[in-house]
């Protein structure tokens, strides 16, 4: 208690040296915290859309089926059979047909892709219930992104062509029956949604799905031949692989402030055991072992990063506050130009493992440098330090 006592009393008498040390130190800490919840923000954003509007709780697979490669969805539709069926009978999954097809807004031609999906699904929050058959037209549902792009409003009927699975080519005119807004490209950009037994019918694949779209809290414990299941973790790999090139190269401005506040307490420790030469020399002439000396000039050191959380809570925790209630917003389509999932505002994501690991963490760092340059003690004669020498 009496080293913890002299170390409180040293660090405070240090004056204006130990509030920029500690204030430099806040800088790092509220920097890591507010960069990392805000990657966390944008990975659960991400997540939460991607699941809710487009995998469900994972999807199967037609075999040989690749949404990379165009040239495998005119050949991947199979049949929907076995425990698969069972799950869409049950509301417990849904089948969605693709189909590579072509429209022609105001004279134009346009490639797109026709998906067919139960209208009475539960699985996806898109509003299929629009799809519901109606005074004999083929009603279809577009994204704002389609809509914008083809000049396309509700209500407008438009001719749409495919070829089906016979290779044979046909067309037919669908009615825009509504426009849905997402921030998820992968269920809007060049898509045309349509019920699901009207494009079987158009592409003469009765009882036939490109992929089957399982609920949440889904378990893979059904295995059926011709299909593979792709868990979440697959499906959202390539979003939460940008995430974590990003957060890795946001690393690096972590370890310049860190960089900075360290070298700010190395140099502080040097000329705090220079200065205090004749202190040091007393306290082991007078008993105090060595290690108790490095002890406290290390404690010195390490109790501002203490210091600087405190500092750091004084203006930090008012700015995260502001940041979590009113976020980062992003100029109109910067968001579709990352390519993520994600709002025109980012929000962050705090969570107390986070602050705690990042004060451990400055802590940890801050101790290791308050050390190292207290090793020239152990080598300090007491009668040389007593005279103000240092050898």
């Amino acid at each position: 208690m009496t080293i913890f006592k002299l170390a409180v009393r040293n660090m405070l008498g240090a004056g204006l040296k130990t509030w920029l040390n500690a204030i430099v130190l806040s800088f790092s800490f509220v920097a890591i915290i507010w960069a990392q919840s805000l990657f966390k923000g944008m990975d659960q954003e991400a997540f939460r859309s991607q699941t809710d509007i487009a995998f469900g709780g994972g999807q199967y697979w037609a075999a040989g089926y690749d949404p990379l490669d165009p040239f495998t969805i005119q050949d991947a539709p199979r049949p929907v059979t076995g425990k698969l069926l069972e799950l869409a009978a049950a509301g417990r999954a849904a089948p969605v047909l693709i189909v590579q097809g072509t429209i022609y807004p105001n004279g134009q031609i346009q490639s797109v892709l026709l998906k067919g999906i139960d209208p009475a699904q539960k699985i996806l929050t898109l509003p299929t219930r629009l799809l519901m058959p109606q005074d004999h037209e083929i009603p279809a549902l577009i994204g704002t992104r389609t809509a914008t792009s083809s000049g396309l409003k509700k209500g407008d009927a438009i001719t749409v062509r495919w070829r089906d699975v016979h290779g044979m080519f046909d067309a037919a005119d669908v009615v825009v029956a509504g426009i849905f807004e997402t921030t998820v490209q992968t269920v809007d950009a060049g898509q045309i949604w349509l019920p699901l037994e009207e494009l079987r019918r158009m592409a003469g694949a009765p009882g036939q799905a490109t992929l089957v779209t399982v609920e949440k809290g889904f378990t893979p414990s059904v295995s059926e031949a011709g299909w593979v299941y792709k868990n979440i973790d697959f499906l959202m790999r390539d979003i939460r692989d940008f995430i974590q090139a990003k957060t890795i190269g946001m690393s690096i401005f972590y370890v310049l402030l860190m960089a900075l506040a360290m070298l700010a307490i190395f140099n502080t420790q040097v000329l705090s055991i220079w200065r205090r030469r004749r202190e040091i020399g007393t306290m082991i002439a007078l008993g105090m072992t060595r290690s108790r000396v490095i002890g406290l000039f290390t404690l010195e050191g390490s109790m501002l990063s203490l210091l600087a959380v405190l500092v750091g809570a004084v203006y930090g925790v008012p700015f995260l506050a502001s940041f979590a209630v009113h976020g980062w917003k992003l100029s109109p389509g910067q968001a579709d130009q990352i390519g993520l999932a994600l709002g025109n505002t980012l929000y962050p994501e705090y969570s107390v493992g986070l602050v705690i690991g990042t004060a451990i963490l400055v802590f940890a760092v801050t101790t290791v440098v308050s050390f190292l340059p207290t090793r020239r003690i152990a080598k300090l004669k007491p009668t040389d330090a007593i005279k103000g020498k240092f050898t």
